[in-house]
């Protein structure tokens, strides 16, 4: 391993989904990366199973998502049962997304079969990265790198890295090491999680969502039909003992009713967390996931509120080892992400258990629109204080989707370029795009195709004439479907980040021939789009 620092790889401890996840996107964006695990092999243990549409996204950005769909149950309803009488009180339909994503859908799959997934994804891209049996005892910062100490079974290792990403979970080491206090409680109530083999579909069908939340004043449960089994979840009180097999299977049936056979493959107790870390960043040293924030997954906001953060710093940190971007970049990711962890999906975690065990008669983010409702729960809703004003959300409302606002997530819808169909994401997939909503039959001036960190388009439903000098830089609109999308005005300019949140939304002259672009980019990064081939 090279000791020349601009050579450095990025290092990673913990590979848990968000340490992997974190990884891909940095050899997403060409930087060298290395992913330390102090156990000898991945995770067996029952976990998270739900992935989100935003998780979806953030997968096929960084190419892995074939792999993990292949692996995996699709569902487009989440169901919300009274148990008391076994019937559905409100079914989120994620098919109504279909004016936001290419998936309009959450996925099921068992955190012990994504990890191997994901981990045969990073050995493609990034061959010897990974790193098990590497356990973190201590590190030093100096100027330019870190100083990793790592016991390993032949002995200690010392191990230089450009920057630190700490993905190694609620008890992490890299977060004692850099003093961030974790604020929060862990409650007296815990989870208990079973995996049971049952044929509910035809010997005994019941008709339940893949996704099946059953709430009730004396015991909640959650059902989650898994690629290869089914989920059963449901609260263990303060100071009950871990019940038997046969308690859970009579539990189990409490439930779901006689089947003919109910087999128990996997059991799993975890303790009930809401804490989050007053500081995510100490110099060259990072918090992701767990470490940052541990969020006991309700509505499957643990585990996806990981992946967050694993979309948001890799972007900066190529920027910034790029030479495209100042370092200060990199402090909007504790700035914008902890504020979706601490008032986001924490206080949405606490409102969904509420709800379950009726405490409360609504979690307050369900409306009587399903296309808020969906968009939410896909985690879509997540609008990051792009400007620093404090302004942010998770929540969605209404029946139809809403106007995009500056920090929102764009919509990803295609568009038609030179080259045939493109989708708003693929192209922000590693540069940040300008789209112009303006009439290109005007020939307005807009700035060259001219450096890789920032690509300019025109988008209309009049497609640019041949002799318009704009033919390399048109987006064709049909219907102005993306322009209705945006709520955008003539001669609105809309700047999309390479996370696929938008910078910024302003107006622009399109005669005047000032990059406006440019100087939003400057603004953001600290430094002026560098030139060179598109």
């Amino acid at each position: 391993m090279s000791s020349t620092p601009e050579q450095l790889p990025v290092g990673i401890v913990g590979a848990g989904p968000v340490g992997l996840i974190t990884a891909l996107g940095l050899a997403h964006y060409g930087v060298p990366v290395v992913v330390f695990e102090e156990d000898e092999r991945l995770s067996l243990d029952t976990k998270a199973g739900t992935v989100l549409t935003r998780t979806l996204e953030v997968l096929h950005r960084y190419g892995a998502l074939n792999d993990v769909l292949a692996g995996s149950l699709r569902i487009d309803e989440i169901g919300e049962l009274d148990r008391a009488t076994n019937t559905q009180t409100l079914s989120v339909r994620t098919g109504d997304l279909t004016e936001d994503t290419r998936f309009p859908f959450v996925i099921n799959i068992p955190q012990h079969e994504l990890e191997p997934i994901l981990r045969q994804r990073l050995a493609a891209i990034a061959p010897g990265a990974l790193h098990m049996g590497h356990r973190l005892l201590d590190f030093t910062q100096h100027p330019d790198r870190v100083e990793l100490r790592l016991r390993t079974e032949a002995g200690e290792r010392t191990v230089p890295v450009r920057y630190l990403l700490g993905c190694d979970g609620g008890r992490s080491t890299v977060r004692d090491q850099i003093g961030a206090v974790v604020e929060g409680e862990t409650y007296q109530e815990r989870y208990m999680l079973v995996d049971l083999k049952v044929d509910l579909d035809v010997e005994n069908p019941r008709g339940y969502p893949y996704l099946a939340y059953f709430g009730d004043p004396q015991e909640w449960m959650i059902l989650v039909r898994q690629p290869h089994c089914w989920r059963f979840l449901y609260p263990l009180p303060a100071g009950q003992a871990e019940p038997s097999r046969e308690e859970l299977a009579e539990k189990a049936r409490r439930f779901i009713g006689d089947t003919k056979t109910l087999e128990i493959v996997g059991t799993n107790v975890y303790n009930v967390h809401q804490r989050v870390a007053d500081r995510w960043q100490d110099g060259r040293v990072f918090l992701l996931g767990d470490a940052a924030h541990l969020i006991t997954p309700m509505w499957a906001l643990g585990l996806n509120t990981g992946v967050l953060d694993a979309s948001n710093l890799p972007w900066r940190m190529a920027w910034v080892l790029r030479g495209w971007a100042e370092p200060s970049l990199l402090d909007g990711y504790q700035v914008e992400q902890r504020p979706v962890a601490t008032k986001g999906s924490a206080a949405m975690a606490a409102a969904a258990r509420a709800y379950m065990a009726r405490r409360a008669d609504d979690p307050g983010v369900m409306t009587d629109g399903n296309w808020g409702n969906a968009f939410t729960r896909g985690m879509l809703g997540v609008r990051l204080d792009v400007d620093g004003t404090g302004d942010w959300s998770m929540v969605a409302a209404g029946d139809q989707p809403l106007p995009v606002l500056a920090g929102a997530r764009s919509p990803d819808l295609p568009l038609f370029g030179q080259a045939g169909l493109v989708y708003l994401h693929d192209l922000a997939v590693d540069s940040f795009v300008a789209l112009y909503f303006t009439d290109p039959r005007r020939v307005p001036a807009l700035p060259p195709q001219n450096s890789p960190a920032l690509r300019h388009y025109v988008v209309s439903r009049w497609d640019a004439p041949h002799d318009s000098g704009l033919r390399d830089r048109a987006l064709f609109d049909p219907g102005d479907r993306v322009r209705r999308r945006f709520g955008a005005a003539d001669d609105t300019l809309v700047l999309i980040r390479p996370d696929g949140h938008v910078a910024a939304i302003v107006a622009f002259d399109p005669v005047s021939g000032v990059d406006t672009a440019a100087e939003l980019y400057a603004r953001i990064t600290g430094c002026r789009p560098p030139a060179g081939p598109a």
